[in-house]
């Protein structure tokens, strides 16, 4: 794998877990981000991998952009 260059400023993306995951397959996903209570907020790098497990339980989360 290639290593990512770093910029200056990275955007970031605040993720908020607000609804209880009903399949277990939904809950593996929120479990990895480490995302495991309601309320929980966690802050990621904006990158497609974490953008894709975003996507995968988007009905669950509350995501906000900051940064640049």
């Amino acid at each position: 794998m290639t290593q990512r260059k770093k910029t200056k400023e990275e955007k970031k993306l605040v993720v908020t877990l607000i609804k209880r995951p009903s399949t277990e397959k939904l809950r593996q996903i929120t479990f990895s981000m480490g995302l495991r209570k309601m309320n929980d907020k966690k802050t990621y790098p904006d990158r497609p991998e974490i953008r894709g497990m975003i996507f995968k339980v988007k009905h669950l989360l509350n995501v906000e952009e900051i940064g640049e």
